[in-house]
C-alpha cells in the first residue's frame, strides 16, 4: 500500500465495531450480500428498541407516549431531508419500502395521464421501477417506449433518450445506479432533456444512496426514491417529491386522513420504530463525517462521510475486480476501467464460462461468503445483455465496512471454486 491508500486513513476498526454483526471471534461471516440490504449499527438497533419501548403510541395524542411518537415521526422527516438534500421534511413521503411507494404515487401521478401518452422505461431498472409504470400503462392505454443502455459504457447515455422524447412524453422513469453492473448515470443530463419535453423524471435512487450523496435540488428530477435498509437502516422506504407537486397530486387516502404534506401520501399508522431508527442511520452516517475530521452543518457532515468512504470502497472495488479478472471462465458484467470508477459503485456482477452461478452463491455461502445470484430483480438488464433469467449473475457488492482481508478471502474462494471446473 502507498501512503495515498485510503484503507490508510479511514477508520475501518471504528466503523466496525459499530456494527454488531462485525464483532465477535473466530471466522466472521464475509457480508457482501449489500446491494439486497446492508447491516445496521447499534445505534439504529437501540433507536428502534427504545421508541418501542417509550413511543408506542399513536400519534395525534395529548399524553407524552405520543408526543414522542410525533418527534420521532418529525426527526426521522428532517433526517431524510437533510439526507437528499431536501428543501424541508413536507417533501419526504416515507411508507414500507420503495416498490410499495412507486406503485402508490404512480397511481395519483396518473390521474393526469390520457390514452395515447408516452412514458418512457429503462433496460437498466429494477422491476420497483419498472412494473409500477407498466402497470399504470395498461390501465390507463399509455404507450410504452423502451431506453436501452449502451453496452460499452455500461450507461443511459443522453443521445439514447433524445429520439424517444416527443410531445406526448410524460413521465421517465430510470435508475440512479444499477443493481445488477453498478453503473451510474447522469441523472442531471437526462433530467434536463426530459424536461425540456415536458416530461416528469421518476428516479430509483436506492443503490446509488449507500455509496454517494444525492443532491435532488441539483439533479433536475422531479421524485427520487430509496430505502434505508439498503443505507445502514431499518425497513423503510422514501420518496422525495417537489413539494409543488406532491401538493398538486391527489392522494390515494382515507377520507379523515390528514390532508397535509407529506400525511396525505403515508397511509395507516407510522411505523415509529423504525422511524426512530430511520433518523439514528442518518445520525450514524454524521458521525462517521466527524471521525473522518468533517463539520459544519448536518449536510457538511454527510458530505464528508460519502466523500470518505466511496475513496475507500473504490479501493476495494479495485481490488475484487482485477481479482475477478483473473480468474479463468469469469465475466465481469459492467465498468472495469479504474479511471471510470466515478461511473460506478462498488456493486460487482460476473458470470462463468461453465458453472452455473447459483452454484457459485451456494459454493461462496458453504464458505461463510454471502452473495446473491439470478437477475436479483433486475429483470431488464438480464434480458438486455442476453443472460439466462434464471441464472443471471453472481453478484458481490461491497459496504463501506467490508475490508482489505474479507476481499482478498472471497478471491481466494472463488479461485478454488472455479479451478473444480
Amino acid at each position: 500500500m502507498n501512503k495515498h491508500d485510503p484503507s490508510l486513513t479511514f477508520p475501518i476498526g471504528a466503523v466496525r465495531s459499530r456494527f454488531p454483526a462485525l464483532s465477535g471471534a473466530g471466522d466472521l461471516p464475509v457480508y457482501l450480500d449489500n446491494p439486497a440490504g446492508t447491516l445496521v449499527p447499534q445505534q439504529v438497533i437501540d433507536a428502534v428498541a427504545d421508541a418501542m419501548a417509550r413511543a408506542s403510541s399513536n400519534l395525534g395524542g395529548f399524553f407524552e407516549g405520543s408526543r414522542r411518537a410525533e418527534a420521532i415521526w418529525l426527526e426521522a422527516h428532517r433526517a431524510a431531508a437533510a439526507l437528499l438534500g431536501a428543501a424541508s421534511e413536507c417533501e419526504i413521503v416515507i411508507a414500507q419500502n420503495m416498490t410499495t411507494l412507486t406503485l402508490h404515487l404512480s397511481r395519483s401521478i396518473g390521474r393526469n395521464f390520457r390514452p395515447g401518452d408516452e412514458i418512457i422505461v429503462t433496460r437498466m431498472d429494477h422491476e420497483g421501477n419498472v412494473s409500477p409504470w407498466l402497470l399504470l400503462a395498461r390501465d390507463l392505454s399509455l404507450t410504452v417506449k423502451w431506453l436501452p443502455f449502451d453496452r460499452e459504457s455500461w450507461r443511459i447515455e443522453p443521445r439514447d433518450l433524445e429520439p424517444l422524447l416527443s410531445g406526448r412524453t410524460k413521465l421517465l422513469a430510470l435508475n440512479y445506479s444499477s443493481n445488477m453492473t453498478g453503473s451510474v448515470n447522469d441523472v442531471g443530463a437526462l433530467a434536463g432533456l426530459a424536461a425540456k419535453a415536458g416530461a416528469l423524471v421518476y428516479v430509483d435512487a436506492v443503490q446509488l444512496v449507500p455509496h454517494r450523496l444525492p443532491d435532488v435540488q441539483a439533479l433536475g428530477c422531479d421524485f427520487l426514491a430509496c430505502s434505508s435498509y439498503k443505507f445502514f437502516g431499518p425497513h423503510l422506504g422514501m420518496v422525495w417529491g417537489r413539494e409543488s407537486l406532491l401538493a398538486d397530486l391527489e392522494p390515494y387516502k382515507l377520507r379523515c386522513a390528514s390532508d397535509a404534506l407529506p400525511e396525505r401520501f403515508e397511509t395507516g399508522t407510522p411505523q415509529t420504530e423504525l422511524l426512530a431508527g430511520l433518523a439514528a442511520t442518518v445520525d450514524y452516517l454524521e458521525w462517521l463525517g466527524e471521525a473522518n475530521g468533517h463539520g459544519g452543518t448536518r449536510r457538511e457532515k454527510l458530505a464528508g462521510a460519502y466523500r470518505s468512504f466511496e475513496a475507500y470502497e473504490n479501493a476495494l472495488t479495485r481490488q475484487l475486480i482485477e481479482g475477478l479478472a483473473a480468474l479463468p471462465g469469469v465475466r465481469i458484467h459492467g465498468i472495469t476501467d479504474p479511471a471510470a470508477f466515478a461511473h460506478r459503485v462498488p456493486t460487482v456482477s460476473f458470470t462463468h464460462a461453465s458453472l452455473s452461478t447459483h452454484a457459485i452463491a451456494e459454493a461462496l455461502a458453504e464458505r461463510g461468503i454471502y452473495a446473491w445470484s439470478g437477475h436479483n430483480y433486475a429483470l431488464e438488464p438480464a434480458r438486455h445483455l442476453g443472460l439466462d433469467e434464471g441464472e443471471g449473475v453472481v453478484r458481490l457488492g461491497i459496504a463501506h465496512y467490508n475490508t482489505t482481508d474479507e476481499i482478498a478471502r472471497t478471491l481466494l474462494a472463488l479461485t478454488e471454486i472455479v479451478g473444480k471446473a
